[in-house]
């Protein structure tokens, strides 16, 4: 009985399968961290900002028979300036206001369905250039808004998209 017991309380051996199955685990680890870090870069910045909680202002791409190609926002708080458009009140091409240092989240969504246009959404001036968009493609980025100002963001594709960013 007493050497039944001592063979359960040996240590585990570490076999080349366990010694795999750690480097594995290990590796996948290091992937999370490291893309994790990344994850929270704004994009006119070098560094993470951990613990700095992102405003969220959300625009989308889309198509007015009597405008044409137009920016409309989906969000309230930094936005100004509405416009009336046939009878229903809406955020058309509207200007953000933004606080000096604050850190900003652009989610830009293409819900251009009357043309199924490509739509892409830029601020030059932090370093914001979404990819082009298809129909219900989005993408949302961070940045900081660190220079005092006025900037306009703009669609490449259409250039009558546009509206400004105020920095205060």
């Amino acid at each position: 009985m007493a050497r039944k017991q001592r063979q359960q309380s040996a240590p585990k051996r570490l076999t080349k399968n366990r010694l795999i199955v750690y480097g594995a685990i290990a590796a996948i680890a290091a992937a999370v961290g490291y893309f994790g870090i990344n994850s929270t870069i704004p994009v006119n910045s070098s560094s993470p900002t951990f613990g700095f909680m992102a405003s969220h202002n959300y625009i989308k791409a889309a198509y007015n028979r009597q405008s044409g190609y137009e920016y409309v926002s989906q969000s309230s708080g930094a936005v100004k300036g509405i416009k009336n458009t046939g009878g229903s009140a809406s955020l058309v091409n509207p200007t953000y206001t933004f606080n000096k240092g604050e850190l900003e989240t652009m989610h830009f969504i293409n819900e251009d369905y009357d043309t199924h246009s490509l739509h892409n959404f830029n601020i030059d001036a932090f370093n914001v250039h979404t990819r082009d968009l298809g129909y219900y493609e989005a993408q949302a980025i961070t940045f900081i808004a660190d220079k005092p100002g006025t900037y306009e963001y703009y669609c490449t594709i259409h250039p009558e998209m546009k509206g400004n960013i105020i920095v205060e």
